[in-house]
């Protein structure tokens, strides 16, 4: 980031020794001191092509100095008082893109802030990296979406954006477009498009660096014929400098974050089975660093059903290949003596011992026959599971039992209970209980609640119960880059 405090002090002391020099004792106790430079600032701005930047932005950064009769050292008083003034902007800017930690706030956040620095009110920004690999976005600033899909049917050669995006030699340090409607050779689909929008200028700038390369352009709308001035021109190829490594690191995370969700994806059924009497429903939402929970529906012999969840401890690339060699080694049990679902926790446990001695994870395995509506079920250390009908919504009471690899030798009796026609069995891991960020037992009376919550109309579709608990367990999002919690959700509606 830049050094902006260095700089003001710089620029303040060279102005005690100017004044020094030229004898003019009230200068000091006109600008602010130097803690309060942030609040130094020059008189509100005249608006620029009909323009009031949301951001304040020094008159000294709007238009080119010209010395003006007064005092002596007022010129370089008001001159250091500029660029005190930009340098606190720029700073204040920078600080607030570093506070963003997701993409698409950013590339807003970036909108807005080049839109103050050149005094424009309308933009757009288009994230499309040179190598191709990457997200790619493209957003507006004061544009609809109808007008964003106006700007994209003039020909990209015939737009300053395109012609940046496209790295053209002219292009490095930005294009100005003073006055679109006076070029002689303008494009007609891009007048067209520029008289029914409404903008008569505008100023492309590129995000690129020698670091990271192109990523990206971002271009700001004028209602009047208007250009940025050369400092204006200056400041904001500094910010975009600076905006352009911070998004090449974003833009890195999202793909860290992708790659770790398609891997996790893999691991997991790509479809669940159809068996008579019984619909099943997953769903499945991985932390950003990616986690080790897992489901599994199994068809078993004359038309039984094993059903399973479970979470490995820990995060990460380690986390997910010792869930898939769980998932794995619980299927081959399962097939064997799935019957019993206390003999197949009894060989997981072991296969976890030997291949994994330094984890621990929780499962339960349930073992269903739809026909009879029966389910066995037993759990190492795992949520209970919850049934939801038309005439009651309780937990599933099972036995106590440490969580698989805690114990020399693990075993626990198994449970058995016959859910009603039209009931919903819901099996999940923790990861639904903790991102909610409440205590144990708060977050267990939330699922109960929003369990219970589910409309009658969707009760019998357990895709439909599934998504209403998700949506009311995490209101705020599955995604959020604060959590590295999994989420998995197995329903089993048994008609």
């Amino acid at each position: 980031m830049l050094d902006i405090g260095l700089l003001v002090r710089v620029h303040v002391d060279a102005l005690i020794v100017a004044q020094n020099h030229m004898g003019v004792c009230d200068a000091i106790r006109r600008i602010a001191p130097v803690g309060k430079l942030a609040a130094m600032s020059a008189p509100h701005l005249p608006k620029v092509a009909g323009i009031d930047p949301e951001v304040p932005v020094s008159t000294h950064t709007r238009s080119p100095l010209t010395e003006v009769p007064g005092p002596p050292g007022a010129f370089i008083q008001d001159r250091l008082a500029g660029w005190v003034s930009d340098l606190t902007t720029l700073h204040e800017l920078t600080e607030r893109l570093a506070a963003t930690s997701a993409l698409d706030t950013a590339l807003d956040e970036l909108l807005h802030a080049g839109a103050a620095l050149v005094g424009a009110r309308r933009g757009l920004l288009v994230l499309e990296p040179a190598n191709g690999e990457g997200p790619s976005a493209t957003l507006g600033l004061g544009l609809t979406h109808s007008e964003l899909g106006h700007l994209e049917t003039v020909p990209r050669a015939a737009t300053a954006l395109g012609r940046v995006l496209d790295g053209l030699p002219d292009t490095a340090d930005g294009i100005a477009s003073p006055d679109l409607l006076g070029e002689p050779d303008l494009d007609p689909r891009h007048r067209d498009v520029a008289t029914r929008l409404g903008y008569a200028a505008s100023y492309a700038l590129p995000l690129a660096s020698e670091a990271s390369g192109r990523l990206g352009a971002a271009l700001w709308l004028y209602d009047e014929p208007a250009e940025p001035a050369q400092k204006q021109r200056h400041l904001a190829g500094l910010y975009a400098r600076y905006a352009t490594e911070h998004l090449a690191r974003l833009i890195e995370l999202e793909r860290a974050r992708a790659d770790v969700a398609a891997v996790a994806e893999e691991l997991l059924p790509s479809r669940l089975p159809r068996i008579p009497g019984v619909q099943l429903a997953a769903r499945h939402r991985t932390g950003p660093r990616g986690g080790g929970d897992w489901y599994d529906a199994l068809p078993l012999p004359d038309r039984t059903l094993g059903l399973s969840v479970g979470s490995v401890g820990g995060s990460g690339p380690s986390a997910m290949a010792a869930m898939g060699r769980l998932r794995a080694g619980l299927r081959a049990y399962a097939v064997m003596e799935g019957e019993d679902p206390v003999a197949v926790l009894s060989d997981l446990e072991l296969l976890l011992r030997l291949t994994e001695p330094a984890r621990t994870a929780t499962a339960l395995f349930a073992y269903c026959e739809p026909a009879a509506r029966k389910v066995v079920l037993a759990g190492a250390g795992h949520t209970p599971p919850l049934v939801l009908g038309e005439r009651r919504c309780e937990y599933v009471e099972t036995t106590l039992s440490a969580p698989l690899g805690m114990l020399a030798c693990w075993e626990a009796p198994s449970v058995e209970f016959s859910p009603a026609p039209g009931e919903t069995v819901l099996l999940y891991t923790d990861g639904l209980l903790r991102r909610t960020g409440d205590a144990m037992d708060r977050a267990f009376a939330r699922l109960h609640s929003a369990a219970a919550s589910v409309p009658k109309a969707g009760r019998h579709d357990p895709a439909a119960v599934a998504d209403h608990v998700l949506r009311t367990m995490l209101p705020d999002g599955l995604d959020r880059s604060d959590s590295t919690e999994d989420v998995v959700i197995l329903a089993a509606h048994f008609d």
